[in-house]
């Protein structure tokens, strides 16, 4: 088993006590922190690649939203691993969805 997992986190960063209704700008810092980890990410919503690489990216999103103004942060995170196949680095869970849509294509191609 490789020493660092590779992992897909979905995770929701949440500012809390800005003193402002939107939080745009402390999420685009998030953003700005998923650009420079070079981890394969899709708009602060999930970021994949080594285990320690992930958790430390999303340590530094709350280090950078703390660092712009905000008081508070809360973080949900879902993570998954698996040891039962290798998976290339950057494919995670692209592989699901491609699979997912071709069963509806299928689906929708047999209904036609």
């Amino acid at each position: 088993m490789p020493s660092d997992l590779y992992a897909v986190a979905d995770f929701c960063l949440i500012p809390i006590g800005t003193g402002e209704s939107s939080v745009a700008e402390y999420i685009a810092e998030c953003q700005r922190v998923l650009e420079k980890s070079g981890l394969t990410f899709k708009v602060s919503t999930w970021a994949k690649g080594p285990w320690s690489e992930v958790s430390q990216a999303i340590h530094d999103c709350h280090a950078a939203v703390h660092a712009k103004g905000a008081p508070r942060v809360a973080t949900d995170i879902r993570i998954g691993t698996r040891v039962d196949r290798d998976t290339p680095v950057g494919d995670g869970n692209d592989h699901k969805v491609k699979r997912v849509e071709e069963i509806l294509a299928r689906d929708r191609a047999a209904a036609s």
